[in-house]
Protein backbone atom coordinates (compact mmCIF):
# COMPACT_ATOMS: atom_id res chain seq x y z
CA UNK A 1 0.00 0.00 0.00
CA UNK A 2 1.39 3.39 -0.96
CA UNK A 3 2.04 5.73 1.96
CA UNK A 4 1.06 9.07 0.49
CA UNK A 5 0.37 12.15 2.49
CA UNK A 6 -0.90 15.62 1.85
CA UNK A 7 -0.21 18.28 4.39
CA UNK A 8 -2.22 21.05 5.92
CA UNK A 9 -1.36 23.61 8.56
CA UNK A 10 -2.46 23.06 12.15
CA UNK A 11 -2.11 26.01 14.50
CA UNK A 12 -0.64 24.88 17.80
CA UNK A 13 1.98 27.20 19.30
CA UNK A 14 4.63 26.42 21.91
CA UNK A 15 7.30 28.73 23.32
CA UNK A 16 9.32 27.75 20.27
CA UNK A 17 6.46 28.88 17.97
CA UNK A 18 5.91 25.21 17.29
CA UNK A 19 3.07 24.59 14.88
CA UNK A 20 2.10 21.00 14.27
CA UNK A 21 2.01 19.69 10.74
CA UNK A 22 -1.14 17.85 9.76
CA UNK A 23 -1.76 15.30 7.04
CA UNK A 24 -5.08 15.67 5.27
CA UNK A 25 -5.01 12.25 3.66
CA UNK A 26 -3.20 9.04 4.57
CA UNK A 27 -3.91 5.83 2.73
CA UNK A 28 -3.26 3.60 5.77
CA UNK A 29 -5.25 3.66 8.98
CA UNK A 30 -3.59 3.94 12.39
CA UNK A 31 -4.74 0.46 13.32
CA UNK A 32 -2.75 -0.94 10.40
CA UNK A 33 0.55 0.53 11.57
CA UNK A 34 3.42 -1.28 13.19
CA UNK A 35 4.57 0.80 16.13
CA UNK A 36 8.15 1.25 17.20
CA UNK A 37 9.40 2.38 20.62
CA UNK A 38 11.68 5.25 21.70
CA UNK A 39 14.39 2.72 22.54
CA UNK A 40 14.53 1.64 18.89
CA UNK A 41 14.89 5.15 17.46
CA UNK A 42 18.12 6.32 15.93
CA UNK A 43 19.38 9.84 15.45
CA UNK A 44 17.74 11.18 12.29
CA UNK A 45 14.59 9.07 12.51
CA UNK A 46 11.34 10.62 11.29
CA UNK A 47 8.51 9.98 13.73
CA UNK A 48 4.84 10.70 14.38
CA UNK A 49 2.17 9.64 16.90
CA UNK A 50 -1.20 7.93 16.66
CA UNK A 51 -3.72 10.73 17.06
CA UNK A 52 -1.99 13.67 15.44
CA UNK A 53 -0.16 13.65 12.15
CA UNK A 54 2.66 16.06 13.00
CA UNK A 55 5.99 14.70 11.80
CA UNK A 56 9.15 15.15 13.86
CA UNK A 57 12.86 14.74 13.34
CA UNK A 58 14.52 12.76 16.14
CA UNK A 59 17.70 14.67 16.88
CA UNK A 60 21.08 13.46 18.07
CA UNK A 61 20.36 15.17 21.38
CA UNK A 62 17.35 12.90 21.99
CA UNK A 63 14.76 15.61 21.36
CA UNK A 64 12.10 15.81 18.64
CA UNK A 65 11.97 18.72 16.22
CA UNK A 66 8.72 19.46 14.39
CA UNK A 67 8.34 20.27 10.71
CA UNK A 68 6.07 23.35 10.78
CA UNK A 69 4.56 22.66 7.35
CA UNK A 70 4.91 20.66 4.17
CA UNK A 71 7.12 23.25 2.47
CA UNK A 72 9.75 22.95 5.19
CA UNK A 73 9.59 19.15 5.12
CA UNK A 74 10.11 18.87 1.38
CA UNK A 75 13.29 20.94 1.44
CA UNK A 76 14.80 18.03 3.39
CA UNK A 77 12.91 14.92 2.26
CA UNK A 78 11.15 13.83 -0.93
CA UNK A 79 8.53 11.52 0.60
CA UNK A 80 7.15 10.09 3.85
CA UNK A 81 8.14 6.46 3.32
CA UNK A 82 10.53 6.33 6.27
CA UNK A 83 8.24 7.94 8.89
CA UNK A 84 7.96 5.70 11.96
CA UNK A 85 4.86 5.50 14.15
CA UNK A 86 4.88 5.65 17.95
CA UNK A 87 2.00 5.42 20.36
CA UNK A 88 0.89 8.78 21.70
CA UNK A 89 2.16 7.76 25.12
CA UNK A 90 5.64 6.92 23.83
CA UNK A 91 5.80 10.06 21.70
CA UNK A 92 4.98 12.20 24.74
CA UNK A 93 8.07 10.89 26.53
CA UNK A 94 10.31 12.51 23.90
CA UNK A 95 10.97 16.14 24.72
CA UNK A 96 10.23 18.80 22.08
CA UNK A 97 13.32 20.72 21.00
CA UNK A 98 11.80 23.25 18.59
CA UNK A 99 11.05 23.71 14.90
CA UNK A 100 12.92 22.52 11.85
CA UNK A 101 13.92 25.35 9.51
CA UNK A 102 14.33 25.27 5.73
CA UNK A 103 17.29 23.37 4.34
CA UNK A 104 19.95 25.96 3.47
CA UNK A 105 20.16 27.01 -0.16
CA UNK A 106 17.03 25.25 -1.39
CA UNK A 107 14.58 28.16 -1.34
CA UNK A 108 14.31 31.82 -0.48
CA UNK A 109 11.65 32.94 1.98
CA UNK A 110 9.70 36.04 2.98
CA UNK A 111 6.92 36.94 5.40
CA UNK A 112 3.82 39.07 4.89
CA UNK A 113 4.95 41.82 7.24
CA UNK A 114 8.39 42.22 5.63
CA UNK A 115 8.89 42.94 1.89
CA UNK A 116 12.47 41.65 1.97
CA UNK A 117 13.40 38.34 0.38
CA UNK A 118 15.90 36.19 2.25
CA UNK A 119 18.17 33.32 1.26
CA UNK A 120 18.33 30.64 3.95
CA UNK A 121 21.79 29.84 5.26
CA UNK A 122 23.09 27.36 7.81
CA UNK A 123 21.34 27.05 11.14
CA UNK A 124 18.28 28.95 9.96
CA UNK A 125 20.22 32.14 9.25
CA UNK A 126 18.50 34.60 6.90
CA UNK A 127 20.45 36.74 4.46
CA UNK A 128 18.62 39.50 2.65
CA UNK A 129 19.02 39.24 -1.12
CA UNK A 130 19.75 42.88 -1.89
CA UNK A 131 18.96 43.07 -5.61
CA UNK A 132 17.08 41.23 -8.33
CA UNK A 133 20.36 40.78 -10.22
CA UNK A 134 21.82 38.87 -7.26
CA UNK A 135 18.68 36.74 -7.01
CA UNK A 136 18.98 35.85 -10.70
CA UNK A 137 22.64 34.93 -10.30
CA UNK A 138 21.93 32.71 -7.32
CA UNK A 139 18.61 31.12 -8.28
CA UNK A 140 18.24 31.67 -12.03
CA UNK A 141 15.81 33.60 -14.19
CA UNK A 142 12.85 32.01 -12.40
CA UNK A 143 14.13 33.24 -9.04
CA UNK A 144 10.71 34.69 -8.15
CA UNK A 145 9.28 31.15 -8.24
CA UNK A 146 11.89 30.05 -5.70
CA UNK A 147 10.37 32.12 -2.89
CA UNK A 148 8.12 30.65 -0.21
CA UNK A 149 5.89 32.77 1.99
CA UNK A 150 6.49 31.80 5.61
CA UNK A 151 3.84 32.60 8.25
CA UNK A 152 4.93 35.41 10.54
CA UNK A 153 4.69 33.04 13.51
CA UNK A 154 7.52 30.92 12.08
CA UNK A 155 9.91 33.85 11.63
CA UNK A 156 11.34 33.67 15.19
CA UNK A 157 12.70 30.22 14.29
CA UNK A 158 15.22 31.99 12.08
CA UNK A 159 17.91 34.56 12.78
CA UNK A 160 18.83 37.56 10.65
CA UNK A 161 22.40 37.52 9.36
CA UNK A 162 24.36 39.78 7.01
CA UNK A 163 22.77 40.83 3.73
CA UNK A 164 24.01 39.44 0.41
CA UNK A 165 25.50 42.52 -1.27
CA UNK A 166 27.45 40.58 -3.89
CA UNK A 167 26.48 37.18 -5.29
CA UNK A 168 29.85 35.60 -4.53
CA UNK A 169 29.22 35.96 -0.78
CA UNK A 170 26.59 33.19 -0.88
CA UNK A 171 26.90 29.82 -2.59
CA UNK A 172 23.65 27.93 -3.08
CA UNK A 173 25.44 24.65 -3.85
CA UNK A 174 27.85 24.96 -0.92
CA UNK A 175 25.02 25.69 1.51
CA UNK A 176 23.12 22.62 0.33
CA UNK A 177 26.18 20.40 0.46
CA UNK A 178 27.19 21.43 3.96
CA UNK A 179 23.70 20.82 5.38
CA UNK A 180 24.01 17.05 5.14
CA UNK A 181 21.19 16.57 7.64
CA UNK A 182 19.22 18.44 10.29
CA UNK A 183 21.61 17.39 13.05
CA UNK A 184 24.43 19.10 11.18
CA UNK A 185 22.38 22.19 10.37
CA UNK A 186 21.29 22.65 13.98
CA UNK A 187 24.61 21.47 15.43
CA UNK A 188 22.82 18.80 17.46
CA UNK A 189 25.08 16.48 19.42
CA UNK A 190 24.42 13.59 21.74
CA UNK A 191 23.57 14.75 25.24
CA UNK A 192 25.87 14.20 28.23
CA UNK A 193 23.94 11.83 30.50
CA UNK A 194 23.59 12.31 34.25
CA UNK A 195 22.03 9.24 35.87
CA UNK A 196 19.90 9.67 38.99
CA UNK A 197 19.52 6.90 41.54
CA UNK A 198 17.77 7.10 44.89
CA UNK A 199 20.76 8.64 46.63
CA UNK A 200 23.07 10.31 44.10
CA UNK A 201 23.76 11.77 40.67
CA UNK A 202 26.28 9.95 38.48
CA UNK A 203 28.43 11.76 37.62
CA UNK A 204 27.77 14.47 40.18
CA UNK A 205 30.27 16.88 38.63
CA UNK A 206 30.05 17.37 34.89
CA UNK A 207 32.07 19.56 32.52
CA UNK A 208 30.55 20.39 29.13
CA UNK A 209 31.21 22.80 26.30
CA UNK A 210 28.81 25.71 25.87
CA UNK A 211 25.83 24.73 23.74
CA UNK A 212 25.95 21.06 24.73
CA UNK A 213 22.88 19.33 26.11
CA UNK A 214 22.76 17.46 29.42
CA UNK A 215 20.22 14.69 29.86
CA UNK A 216 19.08 13.83 33.40
CA UNK A 217 17.69 10.29 33.62
CA UNK A 218 15.83 9.06 36.71
CA UNK A 219 16.83 5.44 37.22
CA UNK A 220 15.66 5.54 40.83
CA UNK A 221 12.46 4.12 42.25
CA UNK A 222 10.97 7.41 43.42
CA UNK A 223 10.55 11.05 42.37
CA UNK A 224 13.65 13.15 41.78
CA UNK A 225 14.67 16.44 40.19
CA UNK A 226 17.72 18.44 39.24
CA UNK A 227 16.89 21.92 40.50
CA UNK A 228 19.31 24.81 40.03
CA UNK A 229 20.53 26.29 43.32
CA UNK A 230 19.95 29.74 41.80
CA UNK A 231 16.27 28.95 41.30
CA UNK A 232 16.52 29.88 37.61
CA UNK A 233 16.43 26.45 36.00
CA UNK A 234 15.34 22.93 36.78
CA UNK A 235 14.08 19.69 35.32
CA UNK A 236 10.83 19.65 37.22
CA UNK A 237 9.67 16.43 38.86
CA UNK A 238 10.90 13.28 37.16
CA UNK A 239 9.11 10.10 38.08
CA UNK A 240 10.90 6.74 37.91
CA UNK A 241 12.07 6.19 34.33
CA UNK A 242 11.60 9.85 33.42
CA UNK A 243 14.17 12.14 31.86
CA UNK A 244 14.77 15.79 31.01
CA UNK A 245 17.18 17.43 28.56
CA UNK A 246 18.58 20.92 29.07
CA UNK A 247 20.97 22.96 26.97
CA UNK A 248 23.62 24.97 28.80
CA UNK A 249 24.65 27.74 26.40
CA UNK A 250 26.50 30.16 28.67
CA UNK A 251 29.86 29.51 30.33
CA UNK A 252 29.72 29.27 34.11
CA UNK A 253 29.14 26.95 37.05
CA UNK A 254 25.65 25.59 37.63
CA UNK A 255 25.07 23.92 40.99
CA UNK A 256 21.95 21.86 41.48
CA UNK A 257 20.17 19.63 43.99
CA UNK A 258 17.22 17.27 44.25
CA UNK A 259 14.08 19.04 45.44
CA UNK A 260 12.97 15.82 47.14
CA UNK A 261 16.31 14.79 48.68
CA UNK A 262 18.45 17.70 49.88
CA UNK A 263 21.50 15.47 50.36
CA UNK A 264 21.70 14.93 46.59
CA UNK A 265 23.78 17.66 44.92
CA UNK A 266 25.76 18.16 41.75
CA UNK A 267 27.57 20.73 39.63
CA UNK A 268 27.75 21.40 35.88
CA UNK A 269 30.70 23.43 34.63
CA UNK A 270 30.16 24.98 31.22
CA UNK A 271 33.27 26.06 29.34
Amino acid sequence: MSKRFSLIFVSTLTIFATVLMSFATWTSTASAQTYTTPANLQSGSLIRGQSYSAVYYYGADGMRYVFPNDKTYFTWFSNFDSVLWLTDKDLATIQIGGNVTYKPGVKMIKINSDPKVYAVGSGGSLRHVSTEAIAITLYGSNWNKMIDDVPDGFFPNYKISTAIEISTSFSVNAEKAEATDINTDKNLQSAIVVTITDNMYTPSNVTVSAGRAVKFVNNGSTKHSASGDDGVWGTGTMTAGGSFIKYFKTAGTYSFHCAYHSNMTGTITVQ
